[in-house]
Formats: C-alpha cells, sequence, structure tokens
C-alpha cells in the first residue's frame, strides 16, 4: 500500500477513534510491520508502548458510550485528534520516506474522519432510533480500517 494512502487512513481512523491509531502504530512497529529506528518516532515501536495505547483505546471504546462524552467536533477532542492523525501519521510516513508527507496526510485524514465520523455517527444513530449500534458500528470500522493502514503487505 502507497505510504501516503496509508497515512491518511490511519489519520481517518483517528478521526473515528483517536487512540486507535496511535496503537494499531504502535503494534505495527512493535511486530516490524513497519521499521521507525531511524526516526525519533521509533518509541512507539518500544516494549510496553503498545500495551499503554492499547489501554487508552479500549477506555475510549467505552467512554464514548458514555452520554456525558463531548462531542468529537468540539476543539479538544478535535485537536486530540488531529494530534493522533498527525503522530500516526508521520509515523508511517517515516516508515515510508517522507515524515512530513504522512504527518500532512495524517492530519488531513484525521480531519476527514473526525468530521464524516461525527456525520456518519448521526445518520447511523437516527436510523437505529440510539447511538449504541452506532457506535458500535464505528469502533469496528475503526479498528478493520486501521488493520488494513498497518497490517503487513
Amino acid at each position: 500500500m502507497d505510504y501516503i494512502f496509508a497515512a491518511a487512513l490511519i489519520g481517518f481512523v483517528a478521526g473515528l477513534r483517536a487512540m486507535t491509531a496511535p496503537a494499531a502504530v504502535s503494534w505495527a512497529a512493535h511486530l516490524g510491520w513497519i521499521d521507525l529506528s531511524s526516526s525519533w518516532l521509533a518509541f512507539l515501536g518500544y516494549a510496553w508502548v503498545p500495551y499503554v495505547f492499547t489501554a487508552l483505546a479500549l477506555i475510549e471504546f467505552v467512554t464514548d458510550q458514555l452520554p456525558s462524552t463531548p462531542s468529537r467536533t468540539v476543539p479538544p477532542q478535535f485537536g486530540a485528534r488531529v494530534v493522533m492523525g498527525a503522530l500516526s501519521g508521520a509515523a508511517l510516513g517515516a516508515a515510508g520516506g517522507s515524515l512530513i508527507v504522512g504527518l500532512i496526510a495524517g492530519i488531513a485524514g484525521a480531519a476527514a474522519g473526525t468530521l464524516g465520523g461525527a456525520a456518519a455517527r448521526v445518520r447511523l444513530a437516527t436510523a437505529f432510533g440510539r447511538d449504541l449500534p452506532a457506535a458500535l458500528i464505528e469502533d469496528f470500522v475503526a479498528v478493520a480500517l486501521a488493520a488494513v493502514a498497518v497490517g503487513p503487505l
């Protein structure tokens, strides 16, 4: 897969679930699917980092179901998704040859995922008559797209 597309796709994932993207990238680095050893992002492949990001992603899956969770489009949540998309996209960019291009693609993907994911979630929740099925579908899509973006090819 082209690293620019992969970086944009992992950014899109960050727009859906902020912590799923860095968890996936961290696992890919840890398992040797991507090589970050020559970049400052090498820490993503350290032994304990995938577990930390995975724990954060699981917590996010739970907290996303809570009615008190703010919209992903408010500035703090939007910003977190863009930052995680930038980090994850930069990592895939670094593995593919251009950290900066990956970073930019990750940011663009995160913005698209945040806004598109919010709109899709509203439509799905309306169609189901409640939010939980829509949220679970979004969780599944985020994990599946993350696997596609970082999987060994």
